[in-house]
């Protein structure tokens, strides 16, 4: 059965666009493990009508060698075509043999897939692919030639940054999490005759990760499918923390473990994340929160100081992916109990503090999903400058209030504070501690000033009647239903 493929409409057309060019094009694809990637690319050369060749590098294992990933290279390019399958001599060979078997004046994808395993045991890949684009690949003047890989930092450090490629990309595509309104469509008819918080429970763990989505069953609560895909001994989502975190994160693998662990409990600057791991602040640091950046488990949360328009000097990072949040937080303090099969899941609200982390993950989901919110706040076709999360801590010395705002947008003529809630029951008091952050808000006059409420939850009775918020946005509308 063919799996279910949503959301990528924009970037297939992106993709499409390039056989309007009369040459060939190199592109770049790259985002987080199980996002997606390899699918895009092979339903972009299905709705092509291209002739596809997928070669997909083999995980490395203790004792995987470069001859091994040649070999691998030699044996699927071997199963697609009429080309020899003995282990070509070297890279060059393999790009060489691969070229002849690309059809003229025919449309040809090629997908390098897991590129970092293909190349990552020959420190000269990279330069012999460069030789063998410019003097063989892109001859075929109707090739869609793709490097691809869930190691976003490897692709970027060997051939996006890399000079010799200057010139020679076409696009670099990086695969997002899906918005909210697609993930909505993993379950079908039923999405309409479920209630808000089944799905969000399932958003909330997996986020927009379509790997995860496919593994929901419809006809079952979201507590059963939360059981069936976490809380049992080789679930899928008990299991792949481990291996996605080893695919996607290759230099100082335990560091960057300890620093997302830091950013469980909420965003962070570097100084932040330097202190709660009692370690000196530094390049180390920074350097693995660029690497979780780029592999799709963190986010980098600058935004734009509201006062003078210029990029904040403080950076926070925050644990972007839902499920590594979940997981770290509620699933590896319990695995062995699991893997025993002796945990019993009665439901998220078993979870010591999770109504408060419910609203962590409710939290992330919209930040994730700020151009969705985009729509409903009017500003679909306005010129957004700045969204980001907006905090500005205290001062005893100077006796300044903090100030925290959930998302901060900033467009030419306004800024809209947004608050984001997930509660049974929202009280008026959400209207007195909106105002209080508007108060402390800084910005420059003739700027308007706008707020907006997400929700998930019974409203108080008194809050739309006030007026006081220019939005209400309840999360159902977020998900189009």
């Amino acid at each position: 059965m063919e799996h279910p493929f949503y959301g990528r409409e924009g970037l297939i057309g992106s993709l499409e666009a390039l056989w309007g060019k009369n040459v060939a094009s190199f592109v770049t694809c790259r985002g987080r493990r199980r996002v997606g990637k390899s699918t895009l690319i092979e339903r972009f050369a299905e709705r092509s009508g291209a002739r596809f060749i997928k070669i997909e590098g083999a995980k490395p294992g203790p004792r995987t060698t470069d001859e091994d990933e040649r070999r691998t290279f030699a044996v699927q390019l071997a199963a697609q075509s009429d080309a020899e399958d003995t282990c070509p001599a070297n890279w060059l060979n393999a790009f060489i043999r691969l070229s002849k078997e690309i059809p003229a004046g025919r449309r040809t994808v090629v997908l390098l897939d897991e590129v970092s395993w293909l190349g990552g045991f020959d420190p000269t890949f990279s330069a012999t692919l460069k030789i063998a684009w410019d003097n063989y690949l892109k001859k075929h003047d109707k090739l869609v030639f793709v490097a691809c890989g869930s190691v976003s930092t490897w692709i970027r450090d060997n051939i996006i940054d890399n000079r010799a490629f200057y010139g020679r990309r076409s696009a670099d595509i990086v695969v997002p999490e899906l918005p909210l309104p697609e993930c909505v469509k993993f379950w079908g008819d039923k999405a309409d005759r479920l209630a808000e918080r089944e799905i969000l429970d399932i958003l909330s763990v997996t986020g927009g990760i379509p790997r995860y989505l496919e593994e929901i069953n419809p006809s079952v609560s979201s507590r059963e499918n939360l059981r069936r895909m976490v809380f049992l001994p080789n679930a899928p989502l008990r299991t792949d923390f481990d291996d996605m975190f080893g695919d996607v994160v290759i230099k100082q693998p335990r560091l960057a473990a300890r620093v997302l662990r830091a950013l469980v409990g909420g965003p962070k600057s570097v100084t932040e994340v330097a202190a709660a791991l009692r370690q000196e602040k530094g390049g180390d640091i920074t350097d693995v929160l660029s690497q979780l950046v780029e592999g799709g488990l963190a986010a980098r949360d600058a935004g734009k100081n509201p006062r003078t328009g210029v990029p904040r000097r403080e950076v926070r990072y925050r644990l972007k992916d839902n499920y590594t949040r979940f997981y770290l937080k509620y699933v590896e303090p319990v695995k062995e109990t699991i893997d025993a099969d002796a945990f019993a899941f009665s439901g998220l609200e078993q979870f010591p503090g999770w109504e408060s982390d419910m609203g962590f993950q409710f939290e992330n989901l919209v930040v994730n999903n700020y151009r969705v919110l985009l729509e409903a706040l009017h500003l679909g076709n306005v010129m957004v400058t700045s969204a980001a999360p907006f905090r500005r801590n205290g001062s005893r010395k100077t006796g300044r209030k903090g100030c925290q705002i959930d998302l901060l947008l900033q467009t030419p003529e306004a800024y809209y504070a947004v608050e984001i809630k997930r509660k049974a029951r929202i009280g008026p008091e959400v209207i007195g501690e909106m105002k209080e952050k508007c108060r402390l808000l800084p910005r420059p006059s003739g700027i308007s000033l706008r707020t907006a409420l997400v929700y998930s939850g019974e409203l108080a009775p008194s809050i739309e009647p006030c007026g006081y918020f220019d939005a209400l946005v309840p999360f159902g509308r977020l998900l189009g239903i």
